[in-house]
Parts: C-alpha cells; structure tokens; sequence
C-alpha cells in the first residue's frame, strides 16, 4: 500500500506497513486534512476519526522518514528529525524518498491519497 500526500507545492510518497491501523488508515483514502508544525522534529495532522490499534506494539529502529499514527490524539505524526517512540505511537510507515519535504514551515491543507 502506497500513499500519496500533497501540500505547499511539496509532493512526496510513503509505502504503508502491513498493519491493522495502516490498513484503516488507507480505508480512509482520500482524505483532505490539514498539516503543521509540532515540536521541533516532525509534522502533525488530525484524522477525521481514530484508527484502530489492534495489533500495535512498541516501535523499534525509530528514524527520520517515519510515518507514524498517534494513538491518544488521533494524529498521524510525520518525523523529519530523529525521535523516540513514546507509548501510543504506531508505526504506519515510511517516507519513500527522505524527510525533505516535511522542512517546510507553517500550517497547510494536506491531501492525502492512494498510489
């Protein structure tokens, strides 16, 4: 599963885990959210409804380019500086072709869809 996001005239890919919560989220596709800053290493966008956290377990090999679901705010978390996993947070994926993208600054729509 592969998915395609869209802001700020910045366009990359992410290819999705084989889990239970990046299954929902692709069942979602598409959608139009939107996209911002949170904290220092990593953007942040609302889902319109919470994903399921079946199967979920601790992340391990933390790294720049995940795409990750947080479970206690229903966001999906996009790092592009390094992190730690913190309880709540599952892994959906991983950004095809770096982080780059993510550097752009501020609060944008997002699209978000299918591959």
């Amino acid at each position: 599963m592969r998915l395609r996001f869209v802001f700020a005239d910045q366009e990359f890919t992410a290819t999705l885990e084989d889990n239970p919560s990046a299954h929902d989220l692709f069942s979602m596709l598409p959608l139009d959210l939107k996209i911002s800053d949170y904290s220092t290493n990593e953007k942040i966008a609302y889902l319109p409804r919470k994903l399921t956290e079946e199967g979920s377990g601790r992340v391990r090999g933390e790294a720049v380019g995940d795409l990750c679901y947080y479970a206690p705010w229903g966001n999906l978390a996009m790092f592009h500086g390094p992190y730690t996993w913190s309880r709540g947070l599952i892994r959906l994926g991983r950004l095809d072709h770096g982080a780059k993208p993510l550097l752009v600054r501020g609060e944008h729509p997002l699209r978000v869809e299918a591959l």
